[in-house]
């Protein structure tokens, strides 16, 4: 199973932009997608649907804001839209599928950037979202795979400069601690389980000063395995040439 995630910051945008020409060469299983920027009207599926997925949305409330998708062509045990608190699932944070051998958890976490406000309430988001996956595994949900925009590095090689962003949002104290935490649950990171310590890989950059052309970016997208999974990890990484958004995708494959 190929599983693709992909903030593509705003749908729309990123079909204007030749999204869909795109998923049908890549072909991957289940894509899974973050901030598509839902308006009021509908979203036009159709051009997914005709390269033989089925689509799962959870939109934010607030029009042309966060919110998330997934498109798969296996078809899920079981769908789950949000995480049963009304705070974070009206930002359409979380939507989650189960297949028979896996339970693919695409989330769109908050990035804290637009003040101490937001940050604070990102911070409450990480631990909360820390004791929903420990409720996961500790239930009868398969293993998980836990994919999307998590809007925080784990450590220095994760992002461009490090020194000059000790207290960014995304790079806190608290936030690469959290991080470390949650890998101490039982999970794999996936990109550094087959790349190691690998530098210069990253999945966003600045709109200002050339920095994707310069590659000075952070890594904020990532695929987190259930520590169960990793004898079926056979690849995991990211696509820095697909241009559709701010991000780049990221992708796993599982056995």
């Amino acid at each position: 199973m190929k599983i693709i995630s992909y903030n593509v910051n705003g749908l729309r945008s990123a079909l204007s932009k030749g999204l869909l020409d795109w998923v049908a060469e890549a072909a991957p299983d289940v894509l899974c997608l973050q901030e598509i920027k839902a308006g009021r009207e509908p979203m036009d599926v159709s051009g997914f649907e005709a390269l033989g997925y089925c689509a799962y949305l959870h939109p934010a409330q607030k029009p042309g804001y966060s919110g998330v998708a997934t498109f798969t062509k296996v078809e899920p045990t079981a769908v789950v839209h949000g995480c049963g608190q009304s705070c974070y699932d009206d930002e359409g944070r979380v939507l989650r599928l189960d297949f028979e051998h896996v339970s693919v958890l695409n989330t769109y976490m908050p990035s804290g950037t637009s003040g101490p406000e937001r940050q604070a309430f990102k911070v409450e988001w990480l631990h909360f979202f820390r004791d929903y996956v420990a409720g996961l595994k500790a239930g009868s949900t398969p293993p998980l795979l836990i994919g999307g925009d998590f809007n925080c590095c784990q450590t220095a090689i994760d992002l461009h400069n490090p020194k000059a962003n000790q207290n960014s949002p995304g790079y806190t104290p608290e936030e690469r601690q959290w991080f470390k935490d949650f890998l101490a649950d039982g999970f794999v990171d996936t990109f550094r389980h087959h790349h190691g310590e690998a530098v210069g890989h990253y999945s966003w950059w600045s709109y200002r000063a050339g920095s994707r052309q310069r590659n000075v970016g952070w890594r904020l997208d990532h695929w987190l395995a259930d520590g169960t999974l990793q004898p079926r990890l056979t690849g995991a990484g990211l696509l820095p040439d697909v241009v559709h958004s701010d991000h780049c995708p990221a992708w796993v494959e599982v056995m």
